[in-house]
């Protein structure tokens, strides 16, 4: 029987392939220059890739920006609130990360970003927030804004038309957990389900606590 892979595990596994390739090719490219001029240096850093940046509204209807969170950790999650499944599922279990974090969760800036537009208004998203966490944060935008913000954090949406859906639609989306740099810069991606809350809190803790060591 042929196994069918989850649609998050098929984008992971699409975005290590492509780093590894992107490596692989600069590798090739480096040796073949190497007896060339010495200018021709191939670089490469995966993590820049990843970048919080976007210009959205959150759930109570201010414009805000990355620069709005530079001071603080991000833990970063797209979705919608029609979504069925995963998205109250993640956000359930970023909740819980962000109790067991304690003090160190003044730290962190727990951000929902909807790639539903048309439906996902600040009032929507303020009521929906509300459920799972009152430091959650939701973010919206028009779909140029939202399209931008997925493109800075490599984020796979789309809309599929389903007739038993309400509105006649879903979101197809990757339910990926994205932990951001106060900077802005990548750190590391998490799944709701390869790991228990309190290891989550646990390793975003330490790296807490590394940044404020250096």
């Amino acid at each position: 029987m042929t196994q069918i892979i989850p649609a998050h595990r098929r984008l992971r596994l699409v975005l290590w392939a492509g780093t590894i390739a992107v490596l692989v090719i600069g590798l090739t490219v480096l040796m073949l220059r190497k007896d060339g001029d010495p200018s021709q240096q191939v670089t490469y850093r995966g993590e820049a890739d990843i970048r919080s940046e976007f210009s959205l509204v959150d759930h109570r209807g201010k414009a805000v920006t990355g620069a709005a969170y530079a001071d603080q950790w991000q833990l970063v999650f797209f979705g919608f609130t029609h979504c069925p499944d995963i998205c109250p599922t993640t956000l359930a279990y970023m909740g819980s990360v962000l109790d067991l974090l304690g003090p160190k969760a003044d730290r962190v800036a727990p951000l929902f970003v909807s790639v539903d537009p048309d439906r996902d208004t600040p009032a929507v998203l303020a009521e929906y927030v509300a459920a799972f966490h009152p430091r959650l944060i939701g973010l919206t935008g028009s779909e140029a804004q939202v399209a931008d913000a997925a493109e800075a954090f490599k984020v796979y949406h789309e809309r599929v038309e389903d007739a038993e859906a309400p509105d006649g639609y879903r979101m197809a989306h990757a339910g990926h957990i994205y932990l951001m740099r106060p900077n802005g810069g990548f750190e590391a991606v998490f799944l709701e389900g390869e790991q228990p809350p309190d290891a989550l809190a646990e390793e975003i803790a330490m790296r807490i606590t590394k940044e404020a060591n250096q």
